[in-house]
């Protein structure tokens, strides 16, 4: 027992090892990562103003693991995928989808989350349970981003297909479209599954999910087409998946941590 608990470890460790092999060191290299700081538990902005999350973390690790120096921008999510194209910054992070659309504009990453879309209402919501009972009940209205995969599945999967439908009101950001939701100006907020736990630990009981799940997604950060920083990020994340790494940052931002406010 002892000499295969040996062969064990010293298979793991030579794994271990040959995944740092595979990480390239840049020299440190300076990357300017542009976020929304909106989109808890992924990016947001702590009590004291200090902006968190999980892919503030992973960033941070990542810095490390390739020898990189880190500086952070803000910016709106409708101006994000065209300013990141642009090049105006070497890389996006605000829980975004990989779609086939947005890679005509930007180069994604592998995908370092999967998250499930769901339907996210107030705590005392009785008059639907799902989304065939939402889209049947012409009164009830959704918010939602322009451009955002919530959007998309609210026009494609919940309603008619119509993107200029008069149910969908449209937000800036995410945080607008959850407050909406509070205040009871709208009454569905689509979201991926983690954030929307999120949000319903923190309110004390004022949100719930209903109905079933509405398909998965990738994230993946966004780069510059052709930007060389791709396959090193893909390294990087592919050796912090095979060391536990993000196992710990979603235990730490998804299980152990509960957000305020």
């Amino acid at each position: 027992m002892k000499l295969t608990a040996a062969l064990g470890l010293m298979a793991m460790t030579l794994s271990t090892a040959a995944f740092a092999q595979d990480v390239p060191d840049l020299a440190g290299r300076e990357v300017v990562v542009v976020t929304e700081n909106a989109y808890p538990p992924l990016q947001f902005l702590d009590a004291s103003g200090a902006a968190v999350g999980w892919e503030y973390d992973a960033m941070a690790e990542i810095a490390k693991r390739l020898n990189i120096t880190v500086t952070y921008e803000n910016i709106s999510w409708d101006a994000m995928i065209p300013a990141v194209s642009e090049g105006q910054f070497d890389l996006g992070m605000t829980g975004i989808t990989i779609r086939d659309d947005r890679k005509e504009q930007v180069d994604f990453s592998d995908s370092y989350m999967t998250s499930e879309m769901v339907m996210m209402v107030r705590g005392d919501e009785e008059r639907f349970t799902d989304a065939a009972s939402f889209a049947a009940n012409p009164d009830l209205l959704m918010a939602a981003q322009p451009g955002t995969t919530p959007f998309y599945v609210g026009v494609y999967e919940v309603l008619d297909g119509d993107e200029a439908n008069p149910r969908i009101k449209l937000f800036e950001t995410f945080g607008a479209t959850v407050e909406a939701l509070k205040a009871g100006d709208v009454d569905l907020v689509l979201t991926d599954g983690t954030a929307g736990a999120g949000y319903v630990d923190a309110s004390a009981g004022g949100l719930k999910i209903v109905g079933g799940k509405l398909g998965t997604e990738d994230f993946g950060f966004i780069f510059p087409k052709g930007s060389d920083l791709v396959a090193p990020m893909n390294a990087a994340i592919a050796a912090m998946k095979a060391d536990g790494t993000i196992d710990a940052l979603n235990k730490k931002w998804f299980l152990d941590y509960k957000m305020g406010g």
